[in-house]
């Protein structure tokens, strides 16, 4: 099938190839098939706004030459999923990818590819070194320094061998050795937010010269702007120098500790004001912290406080309106209220009120199509839960909108109690904003009351509060 697919790129770039102007010569061709789609089309994004949306046909396939495309990093999405890609003018990129395994299927191939490739090889590396901060985090500052400096030295030395091979463009250059730098500083970023918070004794350890590379760092590459690696690094940096905040500035004791109080909360958006320039950058952090304060806020008062935040920094960014909505579903949200009447959609297709489903104190949790590696992760701990807690009744709220079979085949294809499995049937609510509330459980008495509506699955005190909750 591969195969096939390559003779169809060929053919479009022979056709296309016969024109004489420049401007078809700069065009950039797009094509690909998608295994096992989840629907019929492939959409290219720069900048949070659309390119072009590229629809499949018969086979599964899609092509198109595009003109006018500016070097750089674009979005593509194949909804639920979505990655990266780098083009040029000139490039004639062919995607290939398996849903059933989207990231690691992801195939690139043709002229231009190989920037593309690289990029993705980037990515399936950063998330094993996930994985591997969990082990080496309690190591010692000099041993981690080492494995860091080993991981920067392997990818730079792929990229001047790759190079050689491909003859990249200076442009694709300077935003590959960036994209390698950054990725570098988010580990030593997040071993120093790690061993600062939780073990002083390993803080007490870290050299001097472990986090120089702070001095050079560009919070404005709009370059980079599209790259994850670079923005979960200020992500982590800012978190991070709050913590410092804390040891170097403040009692130990203080809440500021806490990531989610309004006092963190502030400290980290009056820092991405102060050290962000670029307002494209400088607004996704700002949203992205307010969100947080709001969602975590357990009481009126810190919700306009948050609010209060954005007012005193002048904040203009165009999620504003958004950020209010959010503050009026989190106030809804707060212990004491009652959301007995949520109308929900069973999976036979029945509206029943939230409160009808079952006699029992509820539990619910919240899930999307769009979060596949969430869902599956939450479920998995949801069943054991059950079997834990008999007396609780763990009721699951699909929040998307729409898609009503392809929800139905999710709980089927992942074996789902469909009995506990609900969606949403709110149009009133702005889906968009709920998918904030992905991490967070619901606790609910007999009569629809809320009681914790903060309670999160990857917390170490979350079976604490369930106890709590059984006991009241």
């Amino acid at each position: 099938m591969k195969y096939y697919l390559l003779f169809f790129l060929i053919g479009v770039i022979l056709f296309t190839g016969c024109k004489d102007s420049k401007k078809d010569q700069k065009g950039t061709f797009i094509g690909g098939q998608i295994m096992n789609p989840y629907n019929p089309y492939f959409v290219l994004s720069k900048d949070n706004k659309t390119i072009d949306t590229l629809f499949l046909d018969q086979n599964n396939q899609f092509g198109k030459k595009l003109e006018d495309i500016e070097p750089g990093i674009y979005s593509f999405k194949h909804p639920p999923e979505n990655q990266i890609m780098y083009l040029e003018p000139g490039d004639s990129v062919l995607v290939w990818l398996n849903t059933m395994q989207f990231d690691e299927s992801l195939n690139f191939s043709g002229t231009g590819a190989a920037k593309s490739s690289f990029l993705l090889d980037m990515f399936l590396n950063n998330e094993r070194n996930n994985n591997m901060m969990l082990s080496y985090y309690k190591i010692n500052p000099t041993e981690f320094a080492e494995i860091t400096d080993s991981i920067k030295k392997s990818r730079k030395n792929k990229l001047k061998a790759l190079n050689e091979k491909e003859k990249f463009s200076e442009s694709f250059l300077e935003l590959a050795n960036n994209s390698i730098d950054y990725d570098f500083y988010h580990l030593r970023e997040r071993y120093t937010f790690l061993v600062k918070k939780y073990y002083n004794e390993l803080a007490q350890q870290i050299p001097d010269d472990f986090n120089s590379y702070r001095k050079d760092l560009n919070f404005n590459d709009t370059q980079l702007k599209e790259y994850y690696g670079y923005l979960n690094f200020i992500e982590d940096h800012l978190r991070t120098l709050s913590i410092e905040r804390c040891l170097d500035e403040l009692d130990t004791n203080s809440n500021c500790f806490e990531l989610h109080s309004v006092e963190n909360i502030q400290y980290r958006i009056n820092l991405a004001d102060s050290l962000i320039e670029q307002n494209e950058i400088k607004n996704i952090f700002i949203n992205r912290l307010a969100i947080q304060g709001l969602v975590f806020s357990n009481n009126a008062e810190k919700i306009d406080s948050i609010l209060g935040i954005l007012d005193r920094i002048n904040y203009k960014g165009e999620n504003l309106p958004h950020l209010k909505q959010m503050a009026t579903i989190q106030k809804r949200l707060l212990p004491g209220n009652n959301i007995g009447n949520l109308p929900l959609v069973s999976f036979e297709d029945e509206i029943v009120r939230l409160e009808d489903i079952s006699n029992k104190k509820i539990v619910t949790y919240h899930w999307s199509l769009q979060a596949p590696e969430h869902y599956k992760w939450q479920h998995s701990i949801i069943a054991n839960l059950r079997e834990k807690y008999p007396e609780l009744e763990f009721v699951g709220i699909n929040i998307d909108e729409g898609s009503k079979q392809a929800w139905r085949n999710t709980v089927q294809a992942y074996n789902m109690n469909k009995n506990r499995e609900y969606k949403l049937n709110s149009p009133d609510i702005n889906i968009n904003l709920l998918k904030n509330y992905l991490n967070k459980l619901i606790f609910l008495d007999t009569n629809g009351t809320i009681i914790n509506g903060k309670a999160q699955l990857n917390t170490p005190n979350f079976e604490r509060q369930i106890l709590e909750f059984l006991n009241e």
